[in-house]
């Protein structure tokens, strides 16, 4: 008998030949390790960082890990060293089998970028299994009548390792009766048999007992033993005997339960119970091959009663006994080697080797996302699969080695159109009919910084009262980014700007969070009028993007000033103000004449003028409008010779502002009319009445002459500037206008109401640096322009320019002297004045 060496010597013997045979090599670029299966946990296989050019940092920060395509982790990576272990016990005839190669690919995965490599370990067998006999014991019956030179089959040994370790012959213990020779199968394995050498007599020796050993080719030889007891039986003379020793069959692994597979057939020359055979199987049968299939005794016909699976059994040998019915029993054997046919049973598979990491929406073509490895358990075409993406999909499947594809981009991402991809992957093997699986990757990407915030609006107007409460909130803008997170998150500032030449964050400021505008104080509407706010919305990626809106601020008026006299001028300084008229003086008669501005514009600088008190209401009215005041009868002796009239100014705005001026009118004997009024003049009878009517009509034929024209050139002008988008509107309630864009100046004026009210705004729009009005009303025989002089000293040659086109080539009425109208323009640059022309 010969001795085995135990599992324990051979593993110290392993990890010794394992310091002269671990090697690595690289073929076509890809490396390969070679290692003895049964290495201890921890082993070292090789340098993997050093044979990938990888850096030792590169372990931890790229986050090195190997993926194994066997299913279990046989192997890791140590990040201190870069080195590829041993994780767990490799048996190599667990993982291989019989088969003379036994190689494990593994993927070796890096992130960031995403990459893989194949790397190879080949698994060498090492002598850690001694051949073995199903059964310890072989029972035969052989009648000691028997030929000379009849063989009688033994049980096969099995040894799982291969190669030079694997079994390789036989030996028989010493005897005189029997040698041992081999048979050879269609598998190429040789199998045992018992030959008899020397008669045998049952009388001399009835039972014969032999070892049978099993020797394999390894270094140290291990072996295996199994006891040959043979019974010496009476004459039975003839043995049953098959057609062929060896069948080959076929079948589908789909075949259902109670296929046909064989009929076997053996003849006996003997007549009678000794020339009847039963059939069984062999008694060294396994019991996967009991519990697939059946055997009839009587016809030998053998049917399928379990399931086959190409998967887990690819071929069957089922050892087949013909014993007939004699005394003694006599016995042939045959065997049966069934092939199991594939059939596309099993769908393929799809195995994610790393999970996809996110992807930025900036990634170039060609980025990595995820490593994807397809199998099918199926042979031939059954298990060739393919893989596939559905149309019009960002991504694309690279091919990189046996079944293992890259997933990578094809074509430009948008986080803000889409997220998130969840990729269908379909994989589909070349079977008839195909089988499919399908899997579903998803697939985040994440923002970069690509869109700038956006307004609503790209400029606001805002309206807001003058005298508000310093702190209120104006406005508040609004952007909106499509970006995420950070990227998203917007910062609100007011960008630099002068208004009056001051900054505008002295007027107002704006919340860095929401875009609302708050005012630092209230606002004069007669001081500032509008200004503009250029506001920015920037937000918090790297680098940051930004975008600009303009908010127009216009300042509303409101009625908080009261009219102010400005003629005559004693009225204006606050004392009361005198006036003579003659008794003489008949109904109509132009006393004096009240002159009132309001600070407030619109409806709130429209002025009226009442008489509150009066030392006789009957003798004096003055006209809501024009502030003449004049009689309303001819004046009689019995009137007293000193009249007080009260009378209010008020504006027409809510709530009503007004101011009083008290006139003393004292009236005199034999004081003559002045003449103020023109119109008594032409009435009056005088020997020159037909000179004068002619005068009179060519004053106003020019004066008509003029109006028309001076109206044809304000309206060239208004057309030329409402073409560069400002407004002139000639129609009542809206805003009748003459810009002129070189002089910066601007005359504007409302028609609603019986008042014509007239602005002209000289210098800068927005630093309403001139201010003239003037009132004009048509219930009047004249028509008076008040001009006020600002407090600033920004030059009036423009508005001098414009009045010298605008105004009509009259006689001009100033402090009852008569004046041209080159004069009264000389008069406008000194000081503020009341004037008239005849319409």
């Amino acid at each position: 008998m010969t001795k085995t060496i135990g599992y324990r010597d051979w593993r110290w013997l392993a990890l010794w030949w394992h310091h002269f045979f671990l090697l690595w090599s690289t073929i076509n670029g890809q490396i390969r390790y070679s290692i003895p299966e049964e290495l201890k946990q921890g082993s070292v296989v090789g340098n993997l960082a050093k044979d990938l050019g990888l850096g030792l940092s590169d372990i931890f920060d790229r986050k090195m890990r190997v993926a194994s395509e066997a299913g279990k982790q046989y192997f890791s990576v140590d990040a201190g060293k870069g080195e590829l272990v041993v994780n767990d016990r490799i048996d190599r005839e667990a993982l291989c089998g019989q088969s003379a190669s036994c190689v494990l690919p593994l993927q070796v995965v890096v992130e960031n970028p995403l990459r893989s490599y194949r790397i190879e370990v080949e698994i060498r067998d090492i002598n850690d299994n001694s051949p073995s006999f199903l059964t310890q014991e072989i029972n035969l019956k052989i009648p000691e009548s028997v030929a000379l030179g009849k063989r009688f089959s033994l049980e096969s040994a099995e040894d799982p390792d291969v190669g030079s370790n694997s079994l390789k012959t036989y030996s028989l213990s010493k005897n005189e009766y029997f040698s041992l020779k081999f048979k050879d199968t269609k598998n190429g394995k040789a199998v045992p048999e018992l030959v008899l050498e020397k008669p045998l007599d049952r009388e001399k020796n009835a039972l014969h007992q032999l070892l049978l050993t099993a020797l394999d080719g390894g270094n140290p030889v291990t072996s295996g033993t199994c006891k040959i007891i043979i019974d010496v039986l009476d004459t039975n003379d003839n043995f049953p005997v098959f057609n062929e020793n060896e069948y080959k069959v076929s079948l589908k692994e789909n075949s259902t339960k109670g296929t046909f597979v064989i009929k076997l057939s053996a003849t006996d020359a003997d007549d009678g119970l000794n020339g009847e055979v039963k059939y069984s199987f062999g008694s060294r049968t396994p019991d996967s091959v009991l519990s697939t299939f059946e055997i009839n005794d009587i016809t030998g016909q053998i049917i399928l009663k379990g399931a086959l699976d190409f998967e887990n059994s690819k071929s069957y040998l089922i050892d087949i006994t013909a014993k007939d019915k004699g005394i003694p029993e006599m016995e042939g054997d045959c065997r049966v080697q069934l092939d199991v046919e594939d059939i596309n049973d099993n769908a393929p598979e799809i195995v994610l080797t790393s999970k996809p990491s996110p992807v930025r929406e900036d990634a170039p073509s060609g980025t990595v996302v995820a490593l994807i490895s397809a199998r099918d358990l199926d042979s031939g075409d059954n298990g060739k699969v393919t893989l596939r993406l559905p149309k019009r999909s960002p991504f694309v499947l690279k091919p990189s080695f046996s079944n293992n594809y890259e997933l990578v981009t094809s074509s430009p991402l948008d986080r803000e159109s889409f997220s998130e991809y969840n990729i269908e992957i379909t994989a589909t093997d070349s079977g008839s009919p195909p089988l499919s699986s399908m899997q579903i990757i998803p697939v985040s990407i994440t923002d970069v910084n690509d869109n700038p915030p956006v307004f609503t609006q790209p400029s606001y107007n805002v309206y807001v009262k003058e005298n508000g409460v310093p702190g209120s909130i104006l406005y508040s803008v609004s952007a909106s980014d499509l970006d995420f997170g950070e990227n998203a998150k917007i910062f609100y500032s007011i960008l630099d700007s002068k208004v009056q030449d001051v900054s505008v964050s002295s007027y107002v400021y704006i919340n860095s969070d929401n875009g609302s505008i708050y005012s630092m104080h209230s606002f004069d509407y007669e001081k500032l009028k509008v200004f503009q706010i250029r506001v920015q919305a920037k937000d918090q990626g790297s680098p940051s993007l930004s975008s600009n809106a303009t908010v127009h601020v216009f300042i509303l008026d409101q009625n908080d000033n009261a009219p102010a006299v400005i003629y005559p001028s004693s009225a204006a300084l606050g004392s009361l103000s005198h006036q003579r008229m003659p008794r003489s003086a008949k109904a109509g008669h132009l006393v004096t004449k009240l002159t009132a501005v309001d600070a407030d514009s619109g409806h709130n600088a429209w002025i009226s003028y009442r008489i509150t008190e009066a030392t006789d209401a009957s003798l004096f009215t003055v006209n809501l409008y024009t502030g003449e005041v004049r009689t309303k009868r001819a004046a009689s002796e019995q009137d007293e010779s000193s009249q007080r009239l009260l009378i209010e100014i008020k504006d027409d705005g809510e709530p009503v502002q007004s101011a009083t001026v008290t006139v003393s009118i004292l009236l005199e004997d034999g004081l003559h009319e002045p003449i103020l009024d023109l119109r008594h003049k032409v009435s009056e009878p005088s020997k020159k009445t037909g000179r004068i009517a002619l005068y009179l009509i060519l004053s106003l034929a020019s004066v008509s002459v003029l109006s028309l024209v001076t109206f044809l050139i304000l309206a060239v002008k208004c057309m030329r500037s409402s073409r560069s988008s400002d407004s002139c509107c000639m129609t009542r309630s809206d805003c009748d206008g003459y810009k002129n864009p070189n002089r910066n100046l601007q005359i504007q004026l409302n028609t609603d109401g019986p008042i014509k009210y007239v602005e002209v705004l000289g210098g800068d729009m927005m630093s309403q640096s001139q201010s003239f009005r003037s009132c004009m009303s048509p219930m009047s025989e004249y028509s008076d322009f008040t001009l006020i002089k600002p407090s600033s000293t920004t030059d009036f040659k423009e508005v001098i320019s414009v009045l010298d086109a605008s105004l009509p080539d009259s006689t001009w009425t100033f402090e009852s002297q008569q004046v041209s109208r080159k004069q009264l323009l000389i008069l406008i640059m000194k000081k503020t004045i009341t004037f008239s022309f005849i319409i």
